[in-house]
């Protein structure tokens, strides 16, 4: 019985040793073999996920039953483009997209221009912290606190009363368009809340490319008599742009396809994200929510084609 055991576990080394030295000689072979999983579960579960819902997206509705036909067809789009309440939900969820990137690219980059150049140890560890808690919240219970904030007796509202400030939130609520009763009821509302729930997305990529930024490349252009306006604008800024590229990759497409703050906070005007829920749900036109899913899919294609090419990809 010993002999067989010592025979099994020769025998049990020796396949051992042999797939040890197959794969040390073949080290492509072993990087496959760790990414075959990954790759199943992003091949199944997501590519797999998106070509249906690609494939939804050519099929149609039939007006008088309500059923999907599921024969290829471009119906579905040419009613997402043609009637005009539909678009006008592409260009609204585009322009608040595009305003929150801005915004946060204004407010995120002194933070993160401090943080990278000025700050201290201690006052880093401060920054990051203040940066990041915020994220470890509940999505729902910080739009939810940001509704009461925003009320017409919340505490935005007696904060500006305080300052003497309430004429100028009057002024803005009559504004056409973005105005509204409150702010927990206004385009202004949602757009706070849009910037401050995406914000730490854009500090981080900035504070990271800006710490990129060699500091012998600033004393040299002080040395060579640059001031410090010529120097952020030809030095750091170039260098650091990546970085703002890359936070506003996560802004934009994060607004593009939030669907829980424009049904919480804002004027009552559908966006993608609500749209696509309430298609796939309520009214269960699952063709017109693929299309409409199929929009953003485009949009971020077609920016992340832009912002390549300042390197926002190497800076994410």
């Amino acid at each position: 019985m010993n002999g067989m055991g010592r025979g099994a576990a020769t025998a049990t080394g020796g396949w051992s040793r042999a797939l040890s030295t197959y794969f040390y000689r073949r080290p492509n072979a072993s990087a496959l073999l760790l990414l075959i999983p990954p790759l199943l579960w992003f091949g199944t579960i997501y590519l797999g996920s998106l070509f249906s819902l690609l494939l939804q997206s050519f099929y149609a509705i039939n007006d008088f039953t309500a059923e999907v036909v599921r024969e290829p067809t471009l119906a579905t789009y040419k009613q997402l483009v043609t009637q005009p309440a539909h678009v006008d939900i592409v260009l609204r969820t585009l322009t608040m997209a595009i305003a929150v990137t801005i915004a946060c690219a204004l407010i995120g980059f002194p933070i993160a221009y401090y943080m990278a150049r000025y700050a201290t140890a201690r006052q880093k560890t401060f920054f990051y912290i203040a940066v990041l808690l915020p994220m470890w919240t509940s999505y729902l219970v910080k739009v939810y606190a940001w509704r009461l904030i925003l009320a017409k007796s919340g505490m935005l509202t007696w904060l500006l009363d305080t300052f003497g400030l309430g004429p100028v939130l009057d002024a803005a609520l009559r504004t056409p368009v973005i105005g509204g009763p409150t702010l927990a009821s206004s385009y202004i509302g949602m757009f706070i809340v849009f910037v401050y729930m995406w914000l730490p997305y854009m500090i981080l990529p900035i504070h990271a490319a800006l710490e990129r930024v060699p500091r012998s490349l600033i004393q040299a252009s002080a040395d060579l008599g640059a001031r410090p306006g010529q120097t952020f604008r030809n030095v750091i800024l170039p260098l650091a742009f990546p970085g703002v590229a890359a936070g506003s990759v996560f802004t934009f497409s994060l607004t593009l396809g939030d669907y829980i703050i424009p049904g919480v906070v804002g004027a009552p005007g559908y966006f993608i994200g609500m749209m696509v829920y309430q298609q796939q749900g309520t009214a269960g036109n699952i063709p017109l929510a693929a299309a409409f899913s199929v929009v953003p899919i485009v949009i971020i294609a077609i920016y992340l084609t832009i912002v390549k090419r300042f390197g926002a990809v190497d800076a994410l």
